[in-house]
């Protein structure tokens, strides 16, 4: 089994810039498809954000050229820097791990608020 643990999250004015880490449990870290997802109050959950093993991403067109996801491997954590956050990406923001096909686990979620 996998345990998440994001953090990072918090209020932040329009326009800036929050860093996310989700740190994850488990030995072949370097294995496992990483990815950030969000849930706003009465919508439902969205991709964020995915990153492979190998390194390669996906964004949503919503954050395109806003969010970058990253890992390091050697500390079993995986980012999204968010920059020019707008009211819109607030949400709670959930860390995902994909070790297999079917096999996926889900961190608790940390909240984002975009306010002034």
């Amino acid at each position: 089994q996998v345990q998440l643990v994001e953090s990072g999250g918090g209020l932040v004015q329009p326009g800036g810039s929050l860093r996310l880490s989700c740190a994850a449990s488990g030995s072949i870290f370097s294995s496992y498809a990483m990815g950030w997802y969000r849930q706003a109050p009465g919508k439902r959950r969205e991709l964020v954000a995915t990153i492979t093993s190998g390194g390669s991403t996906n964004y949503a067109d919503s954050v395109k050229g806003r969010f970058t996801i990253s890992r390091d491997n050697a500390k079993n954590t995986v980012y999204l820097q968010m920059n020019s956050l707008k009211p819109e990406d607030t949400a709670v923001y959930y860390c995902k791990a994909q070790v297999g096909a079917v096999e996926a686990y889900w961190g608790q979620g940390t909240q984002v608020t975009v306010s002034s």
